[in-house]
């Protein structure tokens, strides 16, 4: 393990929320795989993208939480900030490692009882992930009869590189109540957050009104928020702005008088059949990326 010392500061201990940069990597004989990182540039050279709701740059973290494995975490608490350490992770210290009893095997039928292979966009290959009586799996093998499910965390048996460095603690009740809600939902940064006296008000973001994960998330929130900052209230405020129209005449619109229909006059001709119809899009097909564990 190598370590660049930061500042005098106290360690933050287990349970304390800071802000942390990471890059982490799977490795397996010569191929190294990118599990996450904080830095664009890094995922940028892997192909990866960011997940949804995180941006680049550091992100808050509960030391000790459950955002890592056991091992990885219990390597973070006491880091100063400014500290930056890397170091390597034996199997057992990060994902564990592969067991074969894990992997099992499934009719085709009994797949496509699945909610998920229901639904108009499902598609089933090589390295879809499933759920199968609560549990997630990929599949690793896939005939017209028989599909074999992998119910190994997708980095078992890998040995993991990582880099870490502490950014700094988050200590206002503020920040650390986004920073809460960024770690069970995500988009912290589109919630309003104020503080005052023993009680916390979030406003929510547009994108809650219609997410039925964000029912789920907010009790996780009231939670945390109980547990960790003890508040006597918690307010989520959600707004509805009535759209306003953008043209605007400063007086009274001015009537028009219609002509005067003509006795003689013919009828308007009707327009084809059809004429002004749009035909409906056709829906993207889902792709899946194949992967096949060693």
């Amino acid at each position: 393990m190598t370590s660049k010392e930061g500042s005098g500061d106290a360690a933050p201990k287990e349970g304390e929320l800071v802000r942390l940069e990471y890059d982490l990597w799977a490795e397996l004989a010569d191929r190294s795989e990118l599990i996450d990182t904080t830095h664009e540039e890094v995922a940028q050279a892997a192909g990866a993208k960011a997940p949804p709701g995180r941006p680049w740059g550091a992100r808050p973290h509960e030391l000790g939480g459950d955002a890592f494995p056991a091992g990885i975490e219990k390597a973070l608490v006491g880091l100063k900030s400014g500290q930056e350490v890397e170091r390597e992770f034996a199997p057992g210290e990060a994902f564990g490692e592969r067991d074969p009893n894990l992997i099992e095997l499934f009719t085709m039928h009994e797949i496509e009882r699945l909610p998920e292979m229901r639904r108009d966009d499902a598609h089933l290959d090589l390295g879809t992930t499933l759920t199968i009586n609560g549990r997630r799996g990929r599949v690793v093998t896939l005939t017209a009869a028989r599909v074999r499910v992998d119910f190994n965390p997708p980095f078992a048996g890998r040995k993991v590189r990582a880099k870490f460095r502490v950014v700094e603690p988050i200590v206002e009740p503020a920040e650390q109540a986004r920073a809460i809600v960024e770690l069970q939902y995500g988009f912290g940064e589109e919630f309003h957050v104020e503080h005052r006296e023993r009680t916390f008000t979030l406003r929510v973001p547009d994108r809650t009104k219609f997410d039925p994960y964000w029912f789920a998330a907010k009790a996780r929130i009231v939670e945390r928020l109980r547990n960790r900052l003890h508040p006597e209230t918690i307010r989520f405020v959600e707004e509805w702005v009535t759209p306003t129209s953008e043209a605007k005449t400063s007086g009274p619109p001015a009537k028009e008088t219609a002509p005067a229909a003509s006795a003689s006059a013919e009828p308007a001709p009707k327009p084809p059949r059809g004429a002004g119809k749009r035909s409906p899009a056709a829906a993207d097909a889902k792709a899946s990326a194949a992967s096949n564990e060693p």
